[in-house]
């Protein structure tokens, strides 16, 4: 399997594709992440990509594997991002 992207390189094709400088291309990756970690709490929609999303989930009862014991897991927020279908198609190719 191939190995992932470093931020170096998506910014350096980035930059080639669109014609500005990978410093431009590093300012402009880190305004959109910048964008989404404050947007998060109303969803981040990246068009073509997916969504972050804020998910509150309840409180449950878990399992310790180690000894079968019963705990309480307190209730929490979540991100969550939800692929979008435009993505998913392309990647895996349309049914």
């Amino acid at each position: 399997m191939a190995k992932a992207l470093t931020k170096s390189q998506i910014a350096a094709t980035l930059a080639e594709n669109v014609g500005i400088t990978k410093k431009q291309a590093v300012a402009v990756l880190e305004e959109v992440a910048t964008l989404a970690y404050k947007n998060a709490k109303n969803t981040f929609t990246f068009p073509g990509v997916g969504k972050l999303v804020l998910v509150n989930r309840k409180a449950r009862i878990g399992r310790n594997p180690a000894t079968g014991a019963e705990i309480k897991i307190p209730a929490k927020k979540v991100v969550k991002f939800r692929v979008a279908k435009a993505a998913k198609d392309a990647i895996l190719g349309a049914k």
